[in-house]
């Protein structure tokens, strides 16, 4: 539980206040496989309207896939096909929906709103495993070898952090990366690598936006915060002592139902615990969704999990630290779907009234994955252990910059953003 942190904080770091320019260079787009139709829909609750959050968006029998933004919105670059393209859709505590991509066979782009049902009945009651909640969690534990990929893999994934002073933007990155990970047989990220394949990135160029605060983060986490694949990350079984165990209702995710256990530390360490809860398939006692939080009730230990450097006489106080990783099943394997994370926080300087508050935030979607790859991530092309992500970036912003990748849509605020820190430069 300890190492986690000490591997996060080596994997790469958001920084804020970095304001070197440099030249917009315009960059030819990676070959990506032709793509003919892109689908572009709007994601609501059939009864309330609301658009919906980090649903999972794919294309039925294959990996292609995504997930949509906050406002319900997302973009799918998928090959024409004979039949109607079908799309999948799945989200937390609503019915799979299927989703047929028909479009005129001129037609390079489809728009559609496309409405999930939330589920109306009431789920059967589930006996707990065992007898306790902390029984489930262990016999997912043990699954894990059967429940996930046997064999090394490369997922294409689509990697975006972002950094906020208040409400306004300073920072904000993009990339899309190769991720390679051995069999999930083994708990550790000890040879699995992330190589980064294009990037850009746009800083702001106000001084009062200078802030030397670096703080954890980085497309490594895509490796470290892989919580069933690396055993230091969450849970494993000697671990399961510092928790007490509760079992919720239960929820439904892909049409299946999934155990609901919530966590607490029950326990005092001398580092910071976590608190959350687990989605557990009840069938294949597979883990399908984390969401979790850094214990803050300790502020020092907090300080020393998410803070890596900071100027002498700058005051650091974490407000948030969140996560969520999801999976999902493909061709009955569970695979790793999205990661997030956050950090809110609130920086003054001694002797000052006022204090600034902040929000790192990275998110990165697998948008495709294949088993056994031919290329493999050569060490001297990962990006290392020590490398800091706006370091390594030096391309910044320019239009139709990922041309035949899916990614992640941007918000409309995110968009506005763009338009700002461009006028800066």
């Amino acid at each position: 539980m300890k190492a986690v942190y000490k591997f996060i904080i080596m994997s790469g770091l958001f920084i804020l206040g970095c304001t070197t320019i440099v030249p917009v260079v315009a960059q030819e787009p990676t070959e990506a496989g032709k793509i003919e139709l892109t689908v572009t829909g709007t994601v609501r609750d059939r009864e309330t309207r609301k658009k919906l959050e980090n649903v999972t968006v794919a294309l039925a029998g294959t990996s292609i896939g995504t997930v949509t933004n906050a406002e319900g919105v997302f973009s799918l670059k998928i090959p024409r096909q004979k039949t109607a393209p079908q799309l999948e859709l799945s989200h937390i505590g609503y019915l799979n929906t299927q989703f047929s991509a028909t479009a005129p066979d001129d037609a390079a782009n489809l728009d559609a709103t496309i409405w999930m049902t939330p589920v109306a009945r009431q789920l059967d009651e589930v006996v707990i495993y065992g007898g306790d909640a902390r029984r489930i969690v262990e016999e997912a534990l043990k699954k894990i070898p059967a429940n996930y990929p046997s064999a090394e893999s490369m997922m294409s994934a689509f990697y975006r952090e972002t950094v906020q002073k208040g409400q306004r933007y300073i920072a904000i990155s993009e990339a899309m990366m190769d991720v390679y990970k051995t069999s999930y047989d083994q708990r550790n990220a000890d040879r699995d690598k992330v190589q980064l394949v294009k990037a850009r990135r746009l800083l702001s160029q106000r001084q009062a936006d200078t802030l030397a605060v670096k703080v954890v983060g980085g497309p490594s986490l895509s490796l470290y915060l892989d919580v069933v694949k690396n055993a230091d990350a969450l849970f494993e079984q000697q671990t399961l002592e510092y928790y007490t165990f509760t079992q919720e209702p239960s929820a439904l995710l892909d049409d299946r139902v999934q155990y609901v256990i919530s966590f607490r530390p029950r326990v005092r360490l001398d580092y910071a615990l976590f608190e959350g809860r687990v989605f557990i398939d009840r069938e294949r006692l597979s883990f399908t969704r984390a969401e979790f939080s850094l214990d803050l009730s300790d502020r020092e230990k907090a300080i020393a999990a998410v803070l890596h450097k900071k100027p002498a006489g700058l005051r650091f106080r974490p407000q948030e630290v969140n996560f969520i990783i999801t999976y999902r099943q493909q061709d009955g394997v569970t695979c790793l779907n999205y990661i997030r994370n956050e950090i809110r926080f609130k920086c003054d300087w001694k002797r000052r009234l006022f204090s600034s508050s902040y929000t790192a935030r990275s998110e990165m979607v697998v948008v495709e994955r294949e088993e056994h790859p031919e290329r493999l991530i050569a060490r001297r092309d990962a990006f290392k252990p020590k490398q800091v992500f706006y370091d390594v970036v030096k391309e910044y912003w320019n239009e139709d910059y990922w041309k035949d990748y899916n990614i992640i849509e941007p918000t409309e605020s995110l968009e506005n953003a763009v338009k700002k820190l461009r006028k800066q430069l």
